[in-house]
């Protein structure tokens, strides 16, 4: 047994819809402008761009029903709802139908962003780091086990719609966002990809209360203490 100089951090996990077992997590990667109207809010062009990505560490990861502080570092924390997929099966330099088997399960997110050091990254050209992969960003409900029909994707604060898309709407499918990644990383059981938000993103403040549906799955929601 390897001696360590300190006890290893315990593995982050979430909850299995029907199921005691949780789903470790390993790696978590989001695309970013998936949706044509997202797209064109943040000034960009979805007939030109090839899918990029981002990170978050696993332990960013927030269950469904927590509170959290306002983040630090602040003052405009934006919201994003999102499809995340939980990958089950390994694989690098995959297909689309490839990448079709890799999908171990779904899952309904928010990737919070801290919009004003986002905006100050893109016009110093420098990472989005801070501004995305900061403590207690990347909340996720219950991943639900096997494929996902076409559904809906609803973002509401305190009650009142904010976003609001089907999932068809996306410019790439989970599967080409798969297939994109494999090609620059090798992924694993355990990595979890959230797939891009659509157009109404916004602030959120303290004592907002947040809340991302997508039709099958298990709401992501999450109280700004």
């Amino acid at each position: 047994m390897v001696a360590l100089v300190f006890p290893a951090l315990p593995t982050v996990t979430l909850p299995v819809t029907g199921r005691a077992e949780r789903f470790p997590v390993r790696r978590i990667f989001c695309v970013g402008r998936n949706y044509a109207e997202h797209t064109k809010e943040m000034g960009g062009d979805p007939e030109k761009e090839a899918p990029f990505f981002f990170t978050k560490p696993a332990d960013a990861v927030v269950e469904s029903g927590s509170r959290i502080p306002y983040p630090p570092a602040t003052n405009n924390l934006h919201h994003e709802g999102e499809l995340v997929v939980a990958i089950g099966k390994g694989g690098a330099m995959v297909s689309e139908e490839a990448a079709e088997a890799m999908i171990w399960g779904h899952a309904a997110g928010n990737d919070l962003t801290r919009r004003d050091l986002q905006a100050e990254a893109k016009e110093r050209r420098r990472p989005w780091d801070m501004a995305k992969g900061f403590d207690k960003s990347a909340v996720v409900g219950a991943i639900k086990p096997g494929p996902l029909p076409d559904s809906r994707l609803r973002c509401s604060v305190n009650g009142a719609v904010r976003q609001e898309a089907s999932l068809s709407d996306m410019v790439w499918s989970p599967a080409a966002i798969i297939a994109a990644l494999s090609q620059m990383v090798s992924l694993s059981p355990g990595d979890l990809i959230f797939t891009g938000t659509p157009a109404g993103v916004g602030p959120l403040n303290r004592g907002d209360t947040c809340k991302v549906e997508i039709e099958g799955l298990q709401s992501a929601t999450v109280t700004i203490a």
